[in-house]
């Protein structure tokens, strides 16, 4: 197993991350273009991973002309989104308890720290059945730019009085990594989708494919 540069504060990205969120939104937006009339190809569904929705709207905007209805596709996509997470809840993702138990064995802080606005980032907690877990928690409410400018990042470093320098970012998007790299911060990149952007790769200082093989490796050392 490989190391990791010494760090002294942990920052967790939540969607696609911790939660399974980015699955439920996609499917929603996906589900929304097509009652509107429109494809939502999986490389299109790509560049919308880690964006704060305002980017996304962009993104959308963009992608589709400027005679897209964004008003209708926000409402669609947020009913849709609303009826299946009120059904099935949101997953916490593979190995996020364990390596949890690894840096609360190891008095290690952590923190939150997401592009979602703080609003969805509670209900979303709620709903996976871990809104008690993070004591604290940074949005993109909280800071002038969210990723992949490094503001998120910077300000969590400045809550947690730990050096950016010292701090290991979790994250499982484009947008994440970028932003951590630009922040100074020592990254370990879990991907969320299948197709990996190979700058990405070489931002990172580590890449693994889920959060059970980190809490492996943090449990291991010294």
């Amino acid at each position: 197993m490989p190391g990791l540069k010494d760090f002294a504060a942990v920052i967790f990205d939540m969607d696609g991350l911790v939660l399974d969120t980015e699955s439920t939104y996609i499917a929603a937006w996906k589900q929304a273009a097509n009652a509107m009339g429109y494809d939502f190809p999986d490389d299109f569904r790509v560049l919308l991973s880690g964006l704060h929705y305002r980017d996304v709207a962009q993104k959308l905007m963009q992608h589709y002309g400027a005679g897209f209805d964004l008003q209708t596709f926000n409402r669609l996509s947020a009913e849709i989104w609303c009826d299946y997470v009120n059904v099935h809840r949101i997953k916490v993702n593979p190995g996020f308890t364990e390596l949890l138990d690894v840096l609360n064995r190891k008095n290690i802080p952590y923190c939150l720290a997401t592009n979602s606005a703080t609003v969805n980032a509670l209900e979303c907690l709620q709903l996976a059945g871990i809104d008690n877990v993070f004591s604290l928690i940074v949005t993109r409410d909280h800071v002038p730019c969210g990723k992949p400018e490094p503001d998120i990042f910077l300000k969590a470093a400045e809550l947690l009085q730990v050096d950016i320098s010292r701090c290991l970012v979790l994250e499982d998007s484009d947008a994440g990594i970028l932003a951590a790299s630009r922040a100074g911060a020592i990254s370990v990149f879990i991907p969320s989708t299948a197709q990996i952007d190979p700058s990405t790769v070489q931002l990172c200082d580590l890449m693994l494919s889920n959060l059970a093989e980190l809490a492996e490796i943090i449990g291991a050392q010294a």
